[in-house]
């Protein structure tokens, strides 16, 4: 190959460059205030994450409290000890949510 395209006998810059290129490291930054996981700034879309944040951790919580009381034979104790911890976790994520748009 050519050296100015990045071969096996190209400068290691040209190499690095053609390198980074491929992998998509040289990709332009997103500019701060963007959503990039495609919801958007819509109250509906922010409603609708806030909503899936929420109820996920606590299925999440109720799932591993329920499941660790069968194992144990504790039955309700560790689900109502997980069921504050997914609430707790879910406004977590909720906050952070909302302190990343502010």
């Amino acid at each position: 190959m050519n050296k100015e395209t990045g071969g096996p006998g190209g400068s290691f810059e040209s190499r690095l460059q053609a390198a980074r290129t491929k992998q998509g490291l040289d990709t332009p930054p997103t500019p701060k205030g963007s959503d990039t996981q495609g919801i958007g700034k819509s109250s509906w879309g922010i409603g609708l994450r806030v909503g899936v944040e929420m109820v996920s951790a606590l299925v999440v919580a109720v799932a591993i409290g329920y499941g660790l009381d069968r194992v144990f034979g504790t039955r309700p104790f560790l689900l109502l000890v997980f069921l504050p911890l997914g609430m707790a976790a879910g406004v977590m994520n909720v906050w952070r949510l909302v302190g990343r748009r502010g």
